[in-house]
């Protein structure tokens, strides 16, 4: 690689490396494993940097192999997740620990989903990317998106643990602020 796209692919990195991580944890639900799986993504940026680049939206090309390698995870070793009805540690309870048990709810209720679905919940609505930007990252058509979103949001409904917060008229999980929550249509 030449200095001048090594230089470009550094200040890539910086740039996107939390928001990339952030994503990743979403889908992996796991610090490590997200961190993990940044690495390998950006290490296969690195190596076809040339290509990354000159596409259209680089993160975009960098978050399409994220979700890539997070399901080669699956396939290859078959990941066996364990899940908890609550976060391991607890503190006392305030506005910040409380709105943590509350994410803890919804990452615990992500983490139920299948790998597809939680991908698609993860880049609509978390990521707030429109049906079509999501299904150009996961490779697949908008309907396939709507349909897949449309089965991760009843599956959430029924988590228990996970209520609604009603915020004006407009509805969303809890642990979500900022995020609409739809039920179909587009953005």
């Amino acid at each position: 690689m030449q200095a001048e796209q090594e230089a470009q692919f550094q200040e890539f990195v910086r740039a996107r490396w939390s928001r990339l991580v952030r994503t990743a944890y979403l889908l992996t639900g796991d610090v490590h494993h997200a961190e993990d799986l940044t690495q390998t993504a950006l290490a296969k940026a690195y190596r076809s940097w040339r290509r990354v680049s000159r596409s259209d939206s680089p993160e975009a090309y960098v978050r399409r192999m994220l979700v890539t390698c997070n399901s080669d995870r699956f396939r290859k070793r078959r990941v066996m997740e364990a899940l908890t009805s609550a976060p391991p540690e607890r503190a006392g309870r305030d506005d910040a620990v409380s709105r943590a048990d509350e994410r803890g709810v919804l990452l615990g209720a992500l983490a139920g989903l299948p790998p597809k679905q939680r991908a698609v919940v993860v880049m609509r609505y978390w990521e707030d990317l429109s049906e079509a930007e999501t299904a150009q990252i996961l490779g697949c058509s908008p309907g396939t998106v709507k349909s897949q979103a449309s089965k991760a949001l009843a599956k959430l409904r029924t988590y228990p643990g996970l209520t609604l917060a009603m915020d004006g008229s407009a509805r969303q999980p809890v642990g979500m602020e900022g995020t609409p929550y739809r039920q179909g249509g587009s953005r």
